[in-house]
């Protein structure tokens, strides 16, 4: 037989183009369209539905940046489409191209009941099936004219990423407006096509099925009639019920489908919008399911189910119909899909605390996964925060965009630091936008690692970020391939049923241990610094809020500011979103970013304040809190009193320029450049620095990523360095015993202050960069004498090792990652750490010099200028706080890096102290959080970990009287399972594993009042 595939091939594509596509809609008629242009932001549905609109036009303009437009669209069905499937097509402009990253609109009838959204890939609107004709027709449109900021030539630096600079030009035409005829046989006919047209381009051209297929569809063209598609739609399509029919093989690969919209709850759009885009997404799919019944719908995200029921009652009403059925199903329970490399310990795990709370107290839904599709990497602590929170899967997608390394496993078990392991699926269809296409399905079959010992997969499916969720194509495509020869089996299932199905066939699944790094994306670790410190400092006053508010509760009889904790809870981790603080959204989304850590600052320092003084009382004793989870100065954790400072510095000038710190821990020498040339541990008779290298190096590299410029840097970046060695000033302090080091360059300047610690092994750098480059790297460089193969970077609830040298191409990879707090290097018996108050990217690099010393130089990195999304990312004034601790274990590392993010703050009181709520008797437990039970008991939960990866006998002493302790889980739920600590009265003795993370509530014997 000849071979005639490519004239076949050809012709279906051009058949369904031209002729059957066109068909679907075979009469139509003009709508009558008038348009209302809302001032300012979005108004209530009700203000939108009331306006007067003014006529426009098909082809006419519309659509300031941002703007928000009412249009009502009204008209008649014809009587003579009586007994017909008529159907509004509503095109606002749309590029079908871009679904999610346009205009959107959101259908209503004029009693203000939502219909569904519109998007590019859903512009229809069911009036009737079928019409009775002479229906009159009215539908208003709130239509969103979002810019498109990630065009078709990407990264283009744009000032539409602001309302405040993107201008009022119109930005979209509006394209149709019309009533039409549904032909449901030619949509059918259509489906057909597309299903077996893809499913034969995916099979071997040898294979029988393919020919079989390719003779069917060629039987089925030469039954239509080109003029009078309609007509022959039923004869085509009866010429392909046989290769549709045909099963599949019982070892095919085997797809559960969940219908899917990944919404980012902001990117290139601010919060506010993304609001709208779940209403419409939300609205889209209730409709779907009530006309679908085999189609099941997840949404994660609980912030996202909270501002539907917030701002669109209307909608939440269906949301939670569906809900009740079974059919719309809440995912995930996290707050919002959150970055998890730079939220802290407790943010972490307050990320689960909030989103399963929602949806437990909403739906009685107790989520057993967690669902990260899109978030830059996984830290290696995450596992057994997933555990304590209850759950025990974990979905994502992400680190098939990884460039380097293709990673081993679709399904596995992923192993954390404390040695918690959760089953976890990566999807091999390799996205998290499936559209039910044959290249999509065939691809997650042939990529799946894990065939020969498991053949499940899921594929979340629909359009998302505002392209309006699942489509009813992608629900007829998948009807087709449940079961059809050549393809996996698809079939609509709940995450949680499809976990169930994977865990119990691979129950040896392999085990990948540490973190999930995604070999992408790493710059989101430094971008938007003023986002991220605003994330660090909120995490740490609210640490404060919580510890103070709890021991004034006790201790004072103060009312406990449950609701107002609760509210700033949930506002910093909305902004932990994996858009957000890794630095990755428009300028709008971090402009109101920095207003609202603002003014998240303010309340939280007044709860801390109010709380303070009612512990000091009246007075005027100098009473220092100590917020940190270790003793300082004399200061108890979790007390307050006066402290005892002991010790001096000094500081003299060096012999050839400079200055010479010292304070009898530590030799400083500081050169007429304002460099660190010698760091002297006293006590151990040691240099740190390498011989004839530089500390407190600043270094600035060109920045240009060949894409993703907020988001990426490409190694290369490393190529061209420029050491910034001249100093303007390097003069003493105002203290008189520290120095101050002034440098310019480019169009920027930089202001250090490098002092000591009466008493401490530790030199402090303060830094203030007025930064005003573009496109640019800036790094600081500490040049360590330590031989050291891994280092220490901490992660929530401990830390995580990492390699110094690049043997393999996994470790090369990882040229710029995240910490915490701390770095921490060391040889047997001596370290060195560099703590932080607020950065999160570094390097870490090795070299052999011509001694035979090996140089370890840790890089943090300060600031980036990429001009995409935000064209003036980071400009402006910026203040680091940063640490060199010579001579430090990894448990003093541990408690540097606390000091520096929780100064001490003072008080003056009547008090002589305030007595710690709870103390631990061992520095190597550290408590994360102590508070009061959220449920309002008044029961006190503390919450504490190993912090330096061995065993360790905690004794926790509680300066009350405990009526009973229970070990809970994050939710504050008791673990029967658990067992007890040892009691003796108010003294409770447990026994850690490396890492363990644990919670207790102490039942107290006077419960406190709820501040409402």
């Amino acid at each position: 037989m000849h071979d005639d595939r490519g004239l076949v091939e050809a012709r279906l594509k051009r058949v369904l183009d031209e002729r059957i596509r066109p068909a679907v809609y075979p009469e139509s008629l003009p709508l009558d369209v008038a348009v209302w242009n809302a001032p300012g932001e979005p108004v209530p549905v009700e203000e939108g539905l009331a306006a007067t609109p003014s006529p426009v036009a098909v082809g006419d303009r519309w659509g300031a940046p941002w703007g928000t437009s009412w249009f009502r669209v009204t008209g008649t069905v014809p009587k003579e489409w009586a007994g017909k499937t008529v159907e509004a097509l509503l095109d606002l402009g749309f590029d079908e191209n871009m679904p999610g990253f346009q205009c959107e609109g959101l259908v209503y009838r004029p009693d203000g009941t939502p219909v569904k959204g519109l998007n590019p890939r859903n512009q229809w609107v069911r009036i009737g099936a079928p019409v009775a004709g002479g229906e009159e027709v009215c539908l208003h449109i709130e239509a969103a004219s979002n810019p498109v900021i990630l065009d078709y030539h990407p990264f283009l630096p744009t000032q539409l990423g602001d309302k405040e600079t993107a201008g009022s030009e119109p930005q979209y035409k509006l394209a149709r407006m019309d009533l039409a005829v549904l032909d449901e046989t030619v949509w059918q006919l259509v489906i057909d096509l597309e299903v077996l047209g893809e499913l034969m381009a995916e099979l071997p051209v040898e294979s029988a099925r393919r020919w079989d297929i390719l003779r069917a569809v060629e039987k089925a063209l030469d039954a239509v009639d080109l003029q009078d598609v309609g007509a022959t739609a039923a004869a085509a399509r009866s010429r392909l019920e046989a290769v549709l029919a045909a099963p599949a093989v019982p070892s095919a690969h085997r797809i559960s489908a969940v219908g899917h919209a990944h919404i980012d709850s902001a990117w290139l759009w601010p919060l506010r919008e993304t609001v709208r885009k779940v209403a419409r997404t939300t609205s889209n799919m209730t409709a779907l399911l009530e006309d679908e019944p085999d189609f099941v719908f997840a949404m994660s995200q609980a912030q996202q189910w909270a501002w539907v029921k917030e701002h669109r009652p209307e909608v939440w009403a269906r949301v939670k119909k569906a809900v009740a059925d079974g059919r719309f199903v809440p995912a995930g329970g996290m707050w919002v899909e959150s970055d998890t490399n730079m939220p802290g310990s407790e943010a972490m795990a307050r990320q689960f605390v909030h989103g399963k709370r929602f949806f437990i107290d909403e739906f009685g839904v107790d989520n057993d996964e967690a669902w990260l599709p899109d978030t830059f990497g996984f830290a290696a602590g995450l596992p057994q925060i997933i555990k304590a929170a209850g759950s025990k899967w974990l979905l994502t997608q992400k680190i098939s965009w990884s460039q380097t390394n293709t990673f081993p496993h679709h399904t596995f078990q992923w192993e954390g630091i404390d040695g918690t392991r959760i089953f976890t699926h990566f999807p091999p269809v390799d996205t998290y936008n499936c559209s039910m296409k044959g290249s999509e399905i065939a691809h997650a079959a042939k990529n799946f690692k894990d065939k020969g010992a498991a053949r499940h997969s899921l594929a979340p499916t629909g359009w998302g970020d505002g392209g309006g969720g699942t489509t009813r194509e992608m629900v007829a495509k998948a009807a087709r391939l449940r079961d059809l020869e050549g393809s996996a089996t698809v079939v609509w299932e709940a995450p949680g049923t499809f976990f169930e199905k994977a865990e119990a066939e691979y129950p040896n699944a392999p085990v990948w241990v540490g973190e999930l790094y995604l070999e992408l994306h790493r710059a989101t670790l430094t971008s938007q610094a003023k986002t991220k410190q605003g994330n660090r400092r909120s995490e740490h006053l609210l640490r404060e809020a919580e510890l103070w508010s709890a021991t004034a509760a006790v201790r004072a009889g103060s009312a406990y500011p449950y609701e107002e904790l609760d509210r700033l809870w949930k506002t910093v981790l909305l902004h932990q979103f994996h858009d957000i603080l890794p630095g990755s959204s428009i300028a709008w989304v971090h402009r109101e970013a920095r207003r609202t850590y603002d003014k998240v600052a303010e309340e939280l320092t007044g709860i801390i304040d109010a709380a303070q003084r009612a512990l000091a009382g009246e007075g005027t004793t100098a009473l220092a809190f100590n917020s940190a989870p270790h003793t300082r100065d004399g200061v108890p954790a979790g007390g307050a009193r006066t402290p005892a400072i002991g010790g001096e510095c000094t500081l003299v000038p060096r012999a050839d320029g400079g200055f010479v710190l010292e304070n009898g821990c530590l030799r400083i020498e500081i050169d007429a450049r304002g460099l660190v040339v010698s760091a002297f541990d006293l006590a151990a008779d040691r240099e740190t620095l390498a011989p004839g290298e530089a500390a407190n190096l600043l270094q600035i590299h060109p920045d240009f990523p060949n894409m993703w410029d907020a988001w990426d840097v490409d190694e290369f970046y490393r190529n061209t360095v420029t050491d910034l060695v001249d100093a303007d000033e390097v003069v003493p302090g105002e203290d008189g015993v520290s120095v101050r080091v002034v440098r310019t360059f480019g169009a920027s300047k930089v202001t250090q202050v490098l002092s000591l610690a009466p008493g401490e092994w530790r030199l402090d750098i303060d830094t203030e960069v007025d930064w005003h480059e573009t496109e640019k790297f800036l790094k600081m460089a500490f040049p360590l004498d330590v031989h050291a193969e891994r280092y220490a970077s901490e992660t929530q609830f401990g830390h995580f090792f990492r390699p110094t040298h690049t043997n393999t191409s996994w470790e090369a990879a990882k040229f710029e990652a995240c910490n915490h707090r701390f770095v921490h290097l060391e040889e047997p018996g001596w370290g060195v750490a560099v703590v932080n108050d607020s950065t999160y990217g570094h390097d870490v690099t090795r070299a052999v010099r011509d001694d035979g010393g090996t140089t370890t130089t840790v890089r943090v990195s300060l600031l980036r200028a990429p001009r995409f999304p935000d064209p003036e990312t980071d400009q402006g004034v910026h203040r680091f706080r940063h640490a060199l601790v010579p001579g430090a274990a990894i448990g003093d590392a541990v408690r540097e890096g606390w000091r520096i993010n929780l100064p001490e703050r003072k008080v003056l009181g009547g008090a002589s102290e305030v007595a710690p709520l709870v103390t631990v008797a061992q520095d190597a437990v550290v408590i994360t959080a102590l508070k009061l039970a959220d449920d309002g008991s008044g029961d006190v939960v503390v919450r504490f970990h190993e912090s330096r990866g061995g065993r360790s006998r905690a004794t926790l002493t509680a300066g009350f009287d405990i009526d009973s302790v229970t070990v809970t889980d994050l939710l504050e739920r008791p673990l029967p399972e658990a067992a007890a600590p040892e009691r003796d009265g108010n003294r409770l003795t447990l026994r850690l594993r490396p890492f363990e993370l644990v919670t207790l509530r102490l039942a107290t014997a006077r419960k406190q009042a709820v501040h409402r």
